[in-house]
């Protein structure tokens, strides 16, 4: 987890340390300036002047700025990932409701603190990348691959399918949540938690096969 995104995001993969730096830096830029100004008014241009790189760097990388975005929303989820896992050294092995606290939990301190990402975050709230390549299956594939250790199940379709259901109404209500309030509407966000916790148990409360 070096913070760089897959290189099929990216026209080039960075190869030396510098490369990847200054990729960094572009990145960082283009999650600051979203904040600032919104995605419509983000411009390659500017995001190399805050970056402090030529616009060339900036080409380098990426063909247009939705190019950008997909790199920064493949970057969230992989900072996404390392934040969940970090949790989960700390959970009791095979304990859902843990994991699923650590995962809502970190998508929630994400979405209040890290910059560019309330519109961005993996993808979902503008429409960047492969416009087949739903956002919320990459999350939920993730999400599978990531908890199936933990929770001592086989990381099959049905896992996956669970999880999808599960990110999608996560999504949902997280987003109304934050339409309400700002920071998020407290009382959304536990009534979201109680609904996957009653929705998981179904499943994850079964002995696995």
């Amino acid at each position: 987890m070096n913070g760089v995104p897959h290189a099929t995001s990216l026209r080039r993969a960075p190869v030396q340390r510098r490369s990847a730096e200054r990729l960094t830096r572009i990145l960082d830029a283009c999650a600051d300036l979203l904040d600032e100004v919104g995605y419509d008014e983000l411009s390659t241009r500017a995001v190399a002047q805050r970056a402090g790189v030529p616009i060339g760097s900036v080409y380098r990388f990426f063909g247009n700025k939705r190019q950008m975005a997909d790199a920064l929303a493949a970057r969230n989820l992989e900072r996404y990932a390392q934040r969940v896992t970090e949790r989960l050294e700390n959970a009791a092995g095979g304990d859902w409701r843990a994991a699923l606290d650590a995962v809502l939990d970190e998508y929630l301190a994400m979405k209040r603190t890290a910059p560019g990402f309330s519109l961005i975050d993996f993808g979902n709230q503008i429409p960047v990348g492969d416009r087949q390549a739903a956002p919320n299956h990459r999350v939920a594939d993730r999400l599978t691959d990531l908890l199936a250790g933990t929770l001592k199940r086989r990381p099959d379709d049905d896992l996956r399918r669970t999880f999808l259901v599960a990110v999608e109404t996560a999504d949902t209500l997280v987003q109304l949540a934050f339409r309400v309030a700002p920071d998020g509407d407290e009382k959304i966000i536990e009534e979201a938690r109680e609904l996957l916790r009653a929705y998981l148990s179904r499943v994850l409360d079964q002995p696995a096969p």
